[in-house]
């Protein structure tokens, strides 16, 4: 396959760049040399990422007047947003998005729209079917350009599809399914994807195209479950359809069998039951390349996952070194989150958070943290790791009890690897963030990628809980950070 011509073209935008699409998207741009602008609602996740020379934008398609500066000396723009995870009506949020972001590229002088959507049978009737459709002819009412791309289940670690088979087939030995299992449709990886969208906007007369996209294979569900299991090293699983399990039905127990977002995934399960083809003779003829059968796409997947960097210092979705290296831990995470504002100083709440554990205590409820230390030494060989190198400073590297310091950014983020046994992986960050009183607000949070139906129960059974040890575990840090403050102002007096 030849590099693309960008020689008249200019500078790339990707809206929905912190997605799985979009971020893999920015660095497939970034190394065929192509300029390219990198856009979200949540810019923290973008700067998460390892994108040298890019330019990051917070922008949201549902907020009109964010669009402007995202779009600014725009030639080519990227649209891959959807609001399947905002749960009800999530349909009428894509066309108005759409339609907010079709007339900001009119207005910015954008010369092409490339949308990535999804294959439409004649008989859709579900709601994430149909608004992918709308959300392309909305677009295709403004007078840019669009070219569309409609693909089927896109095959790599990420992909939402991908990982509600993978946390199938990896927890579950014996699945009674809905029919859809025998529903097919013609996966495609993601590496030939990422090919069609980056060579066809560089190319002549397809300009208002819609292109359907898919790979070699059409398989069912379960043939696809089958042969992830064999590629993982699992035993292939006893899948039992029964004509009862509805789509609709199904969605509904998705809360304890995957940890892909429950909201995605029902809108994702309720379009399962339609057969989807692919055709893509005028792609392929278009942009010619050697499209991965679903085998080797799989294998593909969990190759790129197992040499990822095993160097993280923060959390990041999917992260394989947050996983433990491991590809039966869930990719996507669950979070649980408490933050409290405090009248103190970054740095003086920055010196209580990183005095955290040892022999200094965990601030509060310290007996169930110590407990839990008691309890998890009595399940490795090793016995209990207690104590700390130094009573008050940190470096990367360090334990803190069962727990090692991955990340250290001074006054803003001190990233935890949880260390204990439990049927899953995680991280506890404390975030602090200054506030424009010259107070701080402090933010203490986990990620959990569970381990199958027993890591979600884990996760799901301690949840109250843990709402209660961090916010009062913040709570005490910032109340020792402004009794700190309020000694030092008495000795300066």
């Amino acid at each position: 396959m030849t590099k693309p011509n960008t020689q008249n073209d200019g500078l790339c935008l990707v809206l929905g760049a912190s997605g799985y699409i979009g971020s893999h998207l920015v660095q497939r741009l970034m190394d065929e040399g192509i300029p390219v602008r990198a856009s979200s609602r949540d810019i923290q996740v973008l700067e998460s990422r390892d994108w040298i020379n890019t330019e990051l934008v917070a922008a949201d398609a549902l907020v009109p007047a964010s669009l402007d500066r995202a779009l600014a000396g725009v030639e080519i723009a990227y649209y891959l947003v959807h609001s399947m995870n905002a749960g009800k009506h999530f349909g009428q949020l894509d066309v108005q998005a759409a339609s907010n972001f079709a007339r900001a590229a009119v207005k910015a002088g954008v010369r092409r729209i490339v949308y990535l959507g999804g294959l439409v049978p004649d008989d859709a009737d579900s709601e994430h079917i149909i608004s992918r459709r709308q959300t392309g002819e909305q677009l295709r009412s403004s007078h840019v350009p669009v070219i569309e791309v409609r693909a089927g289940i896109v095959v790599g670690a990420g992909s939402a599809a991908f990982e509600v088979m993978r946390d199938l087939v990896y927890h579950l030995p014996l699945m009674l399914t809905p029919r859809w299992v025998q529903a097919k449709s013609p996966p495609i990886a993601l590496d030939n994807l990422l090919t069609y969208l980056v060579h066809l906007p560089h190319l002549d007369d397809v300009e208002g195209c819609v292109f359907e996209a898919g790979g070699p294979d059409t398989l069912t569900y379960a043939d696809m479950m089958r042969i992830l299991a064999e590629v993982g090293g699992r035993p292939a699983p006893w899948i039992i359809p029964l004509p009862v399990l509805t789509p609709k039905l199904s969605s509904y127990w998705l809360r304890l069998i995957t940890a892909v977002p429950t909201n995605i995934a029902r809108a994702l399960i309720g379009g399962l039951k339609h057969d989807f083809v692919a055709d893509d003779a005028e792609l392929r003829r278009r942009v010619p390349q050697y499209l991965l059968g679903f085998r080797e796409a799989v294998e593909a997947a969990f190759a790129a996952e197992r040499s990822s960097s095993g160097v993280i210092a923060r959390w990041t979705e999917g992260a394989f070194a947050v996983r433990n290296q491991r590809i039966d831990f869930a990719y996507y995470a669950k979070h649980l989150a408490q933050s409290v504002e405090s009248r103190a100083t970054a740095a003086t709440v920055w010196s209580i958070v990183t005095a955290f554990g040892g022999d200094n205590g965990y601030y509060y409820m310290n007996s169930l943290w110590r407990l839990r230390e008691l309890l998890n030494g009595l399940t490795i060989r090793s016995g209990r790791s207690k104590g700390r190198r130094h009573a008050t400073e940190l470096r990367i590297g360090d334990r803190i009890d069962s727990w090692k310091v991955l990340g250290i950014e001074p006054e803003r983020r001190l990233s935890l690897s949880f260390g204990m046994q439990a049927p899953g992986a995680g991280m506890l960050e404390f975030e602090l963030e200054p506030l424009s009183s010259g107070g701080t607000r402090l933010s203490m949070t986990a990620h959990w990628h569970p381990a199958g139906v027993w890591g979600l129960l884990y996760w799901y059974s301690l949840v109250p809980l843990h709402k209660r040890i961090f916010k009062g575990t913040v709570r005490e840090i910032c109340r020792r950070a402004e009794y700190m403050k309020s000694e030092v102002a008495a000795d300066n007096r």
